[in-house]
């Protein structure tokens, strides 16, 4: 069963991928922020994917606040997860589109992408999926408090 339901999990986040995927050469930078640059982060917005529903139950405008939270994510990972795939407890998927794609190292492993899909799995840490040039899936670990992200985007609520 949890295999099945991890292969939907990345079944689902790649389609996510692929549906969002914009030809763009755009390099985002926060320090020259204005209304183009807004609606150009708002062209690939911030998705909510409900496991259980099996579907993207919410979309969002994508914003520099997303932006600095999928950095610091990046900058929080403490290695590859150890399992291929999120478990069954992992209810939400969330996929945050960067302006500018950036590159993960880990020991011997170097992902660039520009996507990163948020596992949140209720009271284990969250786990960060990025895809390679190959469309190769990579799963990590993230030190990260993400409770703003999940507060920001209101699935699921908090207490």
């Amino acid at each position: 069963m949890w295999l099945k339901r991890a292969t939907i999990m990345l079944i689902a986040c790649f389609a996510m991928m692929m549906a969002g995927q914009s030809a763009s050469a755009y390099v985002f930078d926060p320090a020259e922020s204005n209304n183009e640059t807004l609606s150009e982060i708002e062209q690939k917005p911030v998705q909510v994917f409900d496991v259980a529903a099996g579907k993207v139950v919410k979309t969002i405008a994508n914003d520099t606040g997303f932006q600095k939270m999928a950095a610091d994510w990046v900058g929080s990972i403490t290695d590859l997860a150890p399992q291929l795939s999120a478990d069954e407890s992992c209810g939400y998927v969330y996929r945050v589109p960067l302006t500018k794609p950036v590159t993960i190292k880990v020991k011997e492993i170097s992902v660039t992408t520009a996507d990163l899909f948020l596992f949140y799995c209720k009271d284990k840490p969250p786990l960060l999926l990025a895809f390679d040039e190959n469309r190769k899936p990579f799963l990590f670990l993230v030190k990260a408090d993400i409770k703003p992200f999940i507060q920001k985007v209101g699935i699921p609520a908090l207490p």
